[in-house]
């Protein structure tokens, strides 16, 4: 039979070596080891499959339950899913297996800040203190810690000490200012922060917590000044813009607001004083329509908040919908029986639609209001020096613009865990490898899915799944997990018992496809060796096998092991399927990747050359090609392939476009 066009041999040597090997790399998930398991599962971990990665580490903790290790990293895998509590617990279970860990009290520490459980945390970074007492962010997070549990007298002797050890370290003053502001002792919180900014002036968080104070104070254009340090410093901070655009109104720069609400609702959708505020100045400006939008997503939010259900009733009447106008005045009237204003415009709709008799009823107790208690009189329009704290009900004050109660500067734990897992991958990545894949899913690239033929004839010959082409690590969760686990034992059972050698050929390369969905690549390489040793001239085994080990590569080198030999068995496998199919795009393309990844820049240029003038199309090529001129100091070439990318879909390489041109 054919596999990807070539023949497989049928000799009886060549069944009984075949055989044997099947025999020999047939993997059952029940008899794999606790280190294979580990293994795979901080491998799932480093390429943020954080459901997969808790599925082998479960595998090893019924093995052998008493090791700490499975324990501590399945609590990682729960804290990047925002499982805090489970985190905590699987820490715990850590430390009575090994209590002296520093990790171990590190995360778990996290963890029960991020639930609020600030005495335990600070129990967790005292003891992680006795073994490690030089570590400046076990000092940082204790501190914040004691912050938040209004601890202030030994926060501040804690902040004595870390400021004898580290006199340079700009972000204890930050912390200062911080206790001082809740102290109310505002000049202290100020003189604390021109010291942090004279350490370090590109702390966007130390121009934000300055901003807080002058906006305390209605110093508008200072704290637009600092706010706009803080934006330039970190632009991707909604509470920023919001707070500027604050700023700017109180400065009559409603335009200027206005850019600012639009920003911040860009970076945070659902920022309830956004779309508040917005709705007031489109309101303001006469656009009405879209004021009505936000206030409708406000209501989504807080559907009992009866300024702004006042509001949209404003508008709603303004814009000639006088049955919803009333609908929401009447709520907001039932709430508030003597809010004479309510009263007074419902009464007013009431007679645009001819309901005189409803109209008067209003009006006579708007007039009994006038007459007995002198309370009548019109709102005033919004002014520049009215805005209400967000915890002030009072229905008078509807248009009235709305701040935070308390604004408290954010405060910054140290933690290792924040973001990706792989020591925060620099902004400047290659896309990976193409590979072979039962998951459609085809990244960032918005575009007719990748074909091969080589593919499609295999396709052919599997009926039960697809195989595609893609360089999109696919996130699996349960369902899928638990789907490619039953998948491959099915797989197992034919190679057990096939009905035919080539049966069992075919099964070993779509269970090798298997076990890379499911990180565990060893296995993978384990069943594409032997498939190339029945059939060498597999062009899809040779690719297949060269990705794994490329993945494999990637989790080791991050380790700290160097792994320049086992790459070098990657670029044999593609220098091989390349002999056998030289005019292929994506072999040229993966080779290219793995000279880049390499630093042989110029190499991997003529490889994305080549791939390029076979396939025009292939937005990856140009973007790693773009990336390679960058590293050599290529820019102009650089930032036209990367150009190139953006137009063919992979959109992230407009970000690169705009440093590099700076």
């Amino acid at each position: 039979m054919n596999v990807s066009g070539h023949r497989v041999t049928k000799g009886r040597r060549g069944v009984l070596l075949l055989l044997f090997y099947l025999f020999a790399f047939l993997p059952s998930f029940a008899q794999y080891n606790t280190d294979r398991l580990m293994t795979i599962g901080r491998s799932a971990l480093y390429y943020e499959d954080y459901v997969l990665s808790i599925q082998y580490f479960n595998q090893a903790i019924s093995i052998k339950p008493y090791l700490y290790e499975p324990w501590f990293f399945r609590g990682v895998a729960k804290y990047y899913l925002d499982d805090y509590a489970g985190a905590e617990s699987d820490c715990s279970e850590a430390l009575r297996r090994n209590p002296y860990v520093i990790s171990l009290y590190e995360l778990r520490g996290l963890a029960r800040i991020q639930q609020d459980k600030f005495v335990e945390a600070i129990d967790d970074y005292t003891r992680a203190l006795k073994y490690d007492p030089e570590n400046r962010g076990f000092w940082n997070n204790r501190v914040l810690c004691r912050i938040q549990n209004k601890d202030f007298d030994v926060a501040l002797a804690e902040l004595d000490t870390i400021q004898r050890r580290w006199s340079q370290f700009a972000r204890a003053y930050n912390m200062r200012a911080d206790i001082y502001m809740q102290m109310e002792d505002t000049v202290k919180a100020v003189d604390a922060l021109q010291k942090s900014l004279e350490i370090d002036p590109y702390d966007g968080q130390t121009w934000a917590a300055s901003s807080i104070i002058s906006l305390s104070r209605e110093e508008w254009d200072s704290a637009e000044v600092q706010l706009n340090h803080a934006i330039h410093l970190m632009p991707k901070n909604a509470g920023c813009h919001i707070n500027r655009a604050l700023a700017r109104f109180n400065q009559n720069n409603l335009r200027g607001a206005m850019a600012d609400y639009d920003m911040a609702l860009d970076l945070e959708p659902n920022n309830f004083l956004g779309h508040y505020n917005r709705g007031l100045l489109r309101a303001q400006v006469g656009d009405d329509n879209r004021a009505i939008t936000d206030f409708d997503f406000v209501l989504r939010l807080e559907p009992d908040n009866m300024l702004a259900l006042f509001n949209r009733a404003v508008l709603l009447d303004k814009t000639g919908d006088l049955q919803g106008a009333i609908r929401d005045y009447s709520k907001v009237i039932e709430e508030y029986p003597n809010f004479w204003t309510g009263l007074e415009f419902r009464a007013a709709c009431y007679r645009k639609l001819g309901m005189v008799k409803q109209a008067e009823a209003d009006e006579f107790t708007v007039y009994k209001a006038r007459l007995y208690k002198h309370l009548y009189g019109t709102q005033p329009r919004l002014n520049p020096n009215q805005i209400r704290k967000r915890s002030d009900e009072d229905v008078e004050k509807y248009n009235q613009l709305v701040m935070e109660d308390c604004q408290e500067p954010e405060r910054e734990y140290a933690n290792d865990y924040r973001g990706r897992v792989q020591d925060h991958k620099v902004e400047m990545e290659f896309q990976p490898m193409f590979v072979l894949s039962y998951e459609q899913e085809e990244g960032e690239v918005k575009r007719p899915r990748v074909t091969d033929t080589m593919v499609d004839r295999l396709n052919d010959m599997h009926q039960a799944r697809t195989i595609y082409v893609n360089n999109a690590h696919v996130i699996l969760g349960d369902d899928r997990t638990s789907d490619y686990f039953n998948y491959i034992d099915s797989l197992s059972a034919v190679i057990s018992h096939p009905q035919t050698t080539s049966q069992a050929v075919r099964a070993l390369l779509f269970r090798a496809i298997a076990y890379s969905a499911i990180q565990d690549y060893d296995s993978a390489i384990d069943d594409l060796s032997t498939y190339l040793l029945e059939d060498s001239t597999s062009v899809l085994a040779l690719w297949q096998r060269a990705a794994c080990q490329l993945r494999i590569n990637q989790f080791e080198a991050s380790q700290g092991t160097n792994v320049e030999l086992k790459n070098a068995s990657v670029q044999a496998d593609l220098n091989h399927a390349l002999e056998l199919s030289p005019h292929h795009p994506l072999l040229l393309c993966n080779r290219g990747t793995l000279m880049a990844l390499r630093g042989d820049y110029k190499r991997a240029i003529d490889d994305y050359n080549a791939a390029i003038a076979l396939e025009p199309q292939l937005a990856e090529a140009y973007f790693n090609r773009g990336l390679c001129y960058l590293f050599l100091k290529q820019n102009a070439e650089g930032t036209q392939d990367l150009s190139k990318a953006g137009e063919l879909g992979l959109y992230n390489a407009y970000s690169l476009i705009k440093k590099y041109r700076k």
